[in-house]
């Protein structure tokens, strides 16, 4: 029994070991920088056409047949190629283009499927093959390029070559990660001979600024020897100076004592002269406190009494001026708003009269009219009522004249007594004596007169034709009118005597 369990177990661990190792035979993983290209069997695999027969994987682990199935790695590993290209420009110039080219297979299953098809067993050959593609672009686009456009613009040929190599390495399922000019030989000498003009210019640059140190460096020389020169002129000087004060102190020494005399009687002499000048400042200043000083206080106080005076009246002008201004101004803004209202006025007021006259004008026509029209009528009728009445008048004097006379003199009594009255209407002041008696004898001196009259009216009557025409200039009695007063009695003041 225990010899069965030991079989069983030996048994059972063996087909584990087989089928590990069938596992690990079966198995297979990408690496990261690797694709797995797996063929032998029908797939279709994204974005790649279909019946492709193969299989791509990347970054994981698959299961492969043995014996059925075939697998074989591709490298996604950067790779570089040198440039060396003989080229000529667009002025026939041959040159030597040094560069180089990083390149990688594509990352993407359509670029991976394109290089296994195309470098899967030669992968050792992509190198060349990337370098005879660029080497054919590269000689194009230098063909078309000068010598100028290539030294002073390098990126501009790198990109045109990328550009132009894009499509191809397209194709070949690779990627370019960098492309560069390394270095352009010219055996000619051409570039060299461009580089002669700028390195003459330099050239003469540094020239030019070596003889302008130069010249400042003499420059400073000369204003270093010509500041040694001063500075020895100046010693020179200061020791002749200093032996003449030597000389003089040997000289002075010499004539101390007479000179010592003569210094003391110097020194006296302007000793007296000071206290003489002393003496005079202090007449002149004791002249300027009692004399100048009081004068100037009094001028000065009546100045400025009078330069405040004037600027008073000045003030009081350029204010009066100011208010006259401001009045004027005021009077003339109001003068402006009534002459405008007087104005709006005055139009307003002629229309409204121009309106009241032609209505006034209608109608005082229009009255006009109808007195006119009411005087006629009345004109008429008193006409025919006066001829009446002179009719009438005429008849009764023919019959009874004296009754007549009689009645037209009382109908005009009061007018004959004012008339008779109006001898003393020039009178101003009137004496009269015997009081009452005087009064009536003044009346009846006025009733004689009225009675004077009576008796003239009666002679007129009578001589008065029986046409009733005026006689002599005087209107008859049969047109029954009389010449009234003209004028009436004023009143007179009475004095009465004793």
């Amino acid at each position: 029994m225990p010899m069965m369990v030991g079989v069983v177990a030996g048994a059972v661990v063996g087909a584990v070991l087989v089928l590990i190792g069938l596992f690990k035979m079966m198995w297979r993983v990408a690496e990261p920088n690797e694709a797995l290209v797996i063929s032998g069997s029908t797939h279709r695999t994204e974005g790649l056409e279909a019946g492709m027969g193969f299989r791509i994987v990347t970054g994981r682990g698959t299961m492969v047949v043995p014996g059925v199935q075939a697998v074989r790695k591709l490298s996604l590993d950067l790779n570089e190629t040198e440039l060396h290209v003989d080229c000529v420009t667009h002025q026939g110039i041959p040159l030597k283009v040094r560069g180089v080219v990083i390149f990688k297979v594509g990352d993407d299953f359509v670029s991976i499927a394109n290089a296994a098809r195309r470098f899967l067993d030669q992968q050792k050959l992509m190198a060349e093959r990337v370098h005879n593609v660029f080497a054919g672009h590269l000689r194009s686009i230098v063909g078309g390029l000068t010598v100028e456009d290539m030294i002073r613009d390098r990126e501009k040929l790198t990109g045109q070559t990328r550009a132009a190599c894009g499509t191809e390495m397209e194709k070949l399922g690779l990627i370019v990660d960098s492309l560069q000019i390394h270095e352009i030989e010219d055996p000619t000498g051409y570039i060299q001979n461009l580089a002669m003009p700028h390195a003459a210019a330099v050239q003469r640059d540094a020239r030019i600024a070596q003889a302008e140190a130069n010249r400042l460096a003499t420059e400073a020389e000369q204003q270093s020897m010509a500041r040694m020169a001063e500075a020895t002129r100046d010693s020179e000087i200061l020791q002749a100076g200093y032996q003449a004060e030597r000389d003089k102190a040997a000289a002075k020494a010499q004539q101390a004592g007479p000179l010592a005399a003569a210094a003391s009687r110097q020194e006296v002499v302007v000793q007296e002269t000071r206290v003489a000048e002393l003496e005079a400042h202090r007449r002149e200043q004791q002249l300027q406190a009692d004399v100048r000083k009081p004068a100037d206080a009094t001028a000065y106080e009546k100045r400025t009494l009078a330069e405040a005076d004037r600027d008073a009246r000045i003030s009081a002008a350029q204010a009066k001026a100011k208010e006259t201004e401001l009045a004027a101004a005021a009077e003339a803004t109001r003068v402006k708003a009534a002459a405008a209202a007087e104005a709006e006025s005055v139009k307003t007021r002629g229309a409204a009269s121009a309106a009241t006259t032609r209505a006034t004008g209608e109608a005082e026509a229009a009255a006009a009219q109808a007195k006119g029209l009411a005087d006629a009528e009345a004109i008429r009728a008193q006409g025919l009522a006066e001829a009446e009445a002179i009719k009438a008048r005429a008849a009764a004097l023919a019959e009874n004249q004296e009754a007549v006379v009689a009645q037209q003199l009382a109908e005009r009594w009061p007018e004959i007594v004012q008339a008779g009255a109006s001898a003393f209407g020039n009178v101003d002041n009137m004496v009269l004596l015997n009081g009452a008696e005087g009064m009536g004898e003044l009346f009846a001196k006025a009733l004689t007169m009225g009675g004077t009259g009576l008796g003239l009216a009666r002679k007129l009557l009578a001589s008065t034709g029986d046409n009733g025409q005026p006689v002599n200039g005087i209107p008859s009695a049969h047109n029954g009118v009389a010449t009234p007063a003209s004028q009436k009695m004023q009143k007179v003041p009475l004095e009465q005597e004793g």
